[in-house]
């Protein structure tokens, strides 16, 4: 059963959500960050001057890289909500697949139950006192 789960799911990925999910799993990374904040580094030391005047291409207060700071914020917020939402799509398809394992399971339970029921009949075993705890247990949990 969880095959056919595991396979109903991967049928409705696209490639958009793939690559959210590869993006969104980048930019989560530790190394994403490191990443980051050495660029980061690196953009200040050499527009405060640190490496010479003649290579500062963004003077104080920074604001190209404020800029890129933002637009690498808002899509990578983007790719992070895509994601969510196609986790979400999973998390439903599994509890409606769920849902119906549950009912399969329950049919086939009041079968062998119905089977286990004419075995005893026929072998002559007194059984009404294991149905009604069954069925007082039954009630209790559907409360």
């Amino acid at each position: 059963m969880a095959i056919k789960r595991n396979e109903e799911i991967k049928k409705q990925v696209s490639l958009n959500d793939r690559v959210a999910e590869r993006i969104t799993e980048i930019a989560g990374s530790t190394s994403f960050l490191v990443i980051n904040v050495l660029m980061f580094i690196f953009w200040i030391l050499l527009n405060t001057g640190y490496f010479g005047e003649k290579f500062i291409i963004d003077p104080f207060p920074f604001s190209f890289l404020t800029t890129a700071v933002s637009l690498e914020a808002i899509i990578l917020s983007t790719f992070v909500l895509m994601s969510q939402r196609r986790q979400s799509k999973v998390s439903e398809i599994r509890t409606e697949l769920d849902y119906k394992t549950d009912l399969e399971s329950e049919v086939d339970i009041k079968a062998i139950i119905g089977i286990l029921e004419r075995i005893a009949q026929k072998q002559d075993i007194e059984i009404s006192d294991l149905l009604r705890d069954m069925k007082d247990k039954e009630k209790k949990s559907a409360e």
